[in-house]
């Protein structure tokens, strides 16, 4: 058991514990960042149960009024973006002992870093016509988030600042889903800086914002093209010894030619990549609509579309190669 486990534990969370004696903790799945996520089931009238998601502060970081504050900003932006390839919020609580609790909706599936790690593991390459079609559904979360406009039909976009692997969910019907949306905004709000908070998160910066400049729609996109270097080549892209180095890596941003790792990829793939992926944000794609159309493109020389039931089935046998590992 891990420590944050056991520390989970000692703060009274385990299997069985229901929060707001509607949520019941099944089993916990994941911890990074400030929080621990759970696998949980909503409990109704009549029999009802819905598989939800839990996400709950790290007991090392409560007590923190800033954590709290950061807490409360990500479920508030989440609640404001609709959109099917967006993680939905379900409601925010606090329990019995005043601790929050964030209730998410469940996306039974593969991270889009487990779905690599499948065909590493098994000597495949993984497949492009694939990943394209994830990142489409992710320019889509994107689009509808940086688009967003307020009550008062004015533009008020929502910048993601965290499109990391961790955060592409593949559901098994084939949907794809972008996760934590809120967190960039609410650790901005917060002020609150601690290195396991941040960990792995700078390897998938665009180099303006590790020079401290403010999130932007390039940047997002800049993260992106990262996430699809990384699973095409089947390699880290700023990889370093200390964050430091990783740091003076991103500010570099000299990204390897893919075409060079993969000469069988598609010229218009490789070239939509790269685009995301300048050094310059005034050289990439000024929207996600933009990358997405490009990206598109890239999907028209196949015979067959690509859609939801061939993404299930790749889930599908993802699951199997890791679970014969």
């Amino acid at each position: 058991m891990s420590a944050s486990q056991d520390d989970s534990h000692k703060a009274g969370d385990r299997p069985g514990r229901r929060l707001g004696e509607r949520y019941e903790l099944i089993e916990q799945i994941g911890s990074g960042g400030m929080a621990i996520v759970w696998r949980a089931v909503t409990h109704g009238a009549e029999g009802f149960r819905l598989p939800v998601a839990i996400k709950r502060i790290d007991p090392t970081l409560r007590g923190y009024p800033e954590v709290s504050m950061m807490f409360v900003e990500e479920a508030r932006v989440g609640t404001v973006l609709r959109h099917p390839n967006i993680v939905q919020i379900h409601d925010f609580g606090v329990d019995e002992d005043g601790e929050q609790y964030l209730v998410t909706e469940w996306v039974d599936g593969l991270e889009l870093g487990q779905w690599v790690t499948s065909f590493t593991r098994a000597r495949l390459e993984t497949p492009w016509p694939e990943l394209v079609a994830i990142a489409i559904e992710v320019l889509r979360a994107l689009d509808s988030a940086h688009s967003r406009l307020d009550a008062k039909g004015q533009p008020s976009p929502i910048l993601h600042r965290d499109v990391t692997p961790p955060n592409v969910l593949i559901d098994v019907s084939g949907v794809v889903k972008l996760a934590d949306f809120g967190m960039a905004r609410a650790m901005d709000r917060g002020r609150f800086t601690r290195p396991n908070i941040i960990k792995g998160k700078l390897s998938y910066l665009a180099p303006e914002m590790v020079l401290g400049e403010a999130p932007t729609v390039e940047s997002d996109l800049f993260s992106l093209g990262i996430v699809m270097w990384e699973a095409l080549a089947m390699a880290r892209l700023f990889d370093a010894p200390t964050d430091a180095d990783v740091v003076q890596m991103v500010r570099d941003a000299a990204i390897p030619m893919l075409g060079l790792k993969r000469p069988n990829l598609p010229l218009g793939l490789t070239t939509t990549v790269h685009r995301a992926l300048e050094k310059d944000p005034k050289r990439r794609y000024r929207s996600a609509r933009e990358m997405l159309r490009a990206l598109t493109a890239v999907l028209r020389v196949l015979p067959d579309p690509l859609d939801s039931p061939v993404l299930a089935r790749s889930v599908a046998d993802a699951r199997a190669r890791l679970g014969a590992r």
